[in-house]
């Protein structure tokens, strides 16, 4: 999928040099056909790795795609230049008029605060409201996704013993086989997760429109899903490069105040010194793809307006 992207977003370049085929707007304004409209709320304090991420997933269908990063205007990001946030980003404030065919929500390193002590948590509330009826389906992940399923159901999170990290092998719920989610995928996967919280399954079991997907014997539920395609929850991060868990233990291993955990299945051998074991890219492909298809472009109305009436 051609990603339109404004002509200078260092993103746009990295993708470029990896042969994603990146559609700037100066370009995209030629063609006459209604680009997909997505919406990205990017908490994550390194926003430019975060953007690249998930815009070389979702790069991965024949459809063009317009993207708005969105960041938060309650809080002030210290790991990211100002400068490209003035240029890249807008906040809730400056979009909350529009309608989007799919917003994703990413994760954030709070998990071990309470919801209401994030200091955005309000603003993001808001987010998640409006998205009720200015968005046709949505995709959260990991704390995004605790924090969904909190502001909309109810569900709480709980701390772990010890910090989550690896990847980790995944079955999918075959009674729920015929979700257009679960298209492609193997009946085992991998996945990668980094955090220090978790949701629990029975948790996510009584709430009746929700569908549990996939799971895993060591990291708990993984793919939650609406019935009706509104809304998606991932508990992990499939969208994460090769050595992005490899920095986090660096950066812990540097940190006085933690206790540094070798991620689980990820180095050969689970050793530090040993190169990393690939295992969930396709998995992460396929994952976008599948709800940029099923759930955004084939299911979305025409006239994003109508969204308005939608309960």
């Amino acid at each position: 999928m051609p990603i339109n992207l404004p002509d200078d977003l260092p993103a746009a370049q990295i993708l470029l040099d990896e042969n994603v085929f990146v559609m700037t707007q100066s370009r995209a304004t030629t063609q006459e056909i209604r680009p997909l409209k997505l919406m990205i709320v990017n908490l994550m304090p390194t926003k430019e790795v975060t953007e690249t991420q998930l815009l070389r997933l979702l790069s991965n269908t024949p459809l063009q795609v317009e993207v708005d990063l969105i960041r938060t205007a309650s809080h002030t990001p210290s790991h990211v230049s100002p400068e490209h946030l003035q240029n890249f980003y807008k906040t809730f404030s400056e979009v909350k008029e529009n309608y989007y065919d799919g917003m994703i929500i990413t994760g954030a390193p709070v998990e071990r605060m309470a919801f209401s002590d994030v200091d955005y948590w309000d603003e993001l509330c808001e987010i998640m409201e409006w998205a009720k009826c200015h968005v046709f389906s949505s995709f959260f992940i990991c704390w995004g996704a605790q924090a969904a399923l909190h502001y909309y159901y109810g569900i709480d999170k709980y701390l772990l013993k010890h910090k989550l990290t690896g990847v980790y092998k995944h079955r999918i719920n075959t009674q729920k086989m015929k979700r257009k989610i679960l298209r492609g995928f193997d009946y085992e996967f991998y996945a990668p997760h980094s955090r220090y919280t978790t949701v629990l399954k029975e948790d996510v079991a009584s709430i009746p429109s929700l569908d549990i997907l996939a799971e895993s014997n060591e990291a708990g539920v993984y793919l939650i899903a609406e019935k009706d395609g509104s809304r998606f929850f991932v508990t992990g991060h499939a969208e994460y490069d090769t050595d992005t868990l490899d920095k986090e233990y660096r950066r812990d291993l540097n940190d006085p105040n933690i206790e540094a955990e070798i991620p689980k299945n990820y180095y050969l051998d689970d050793d530090p010194t040993q190169e990393v074991r690939v295992a969930w890219r396709s998995h992460a492909y396929l994952l976008f793809a599948n709800w940029l298809n099923y759930y955004v472009y084939q299911e979305t109305p025409y006239n994003l307006e109508e969204l308005k009436d939608r309960k």
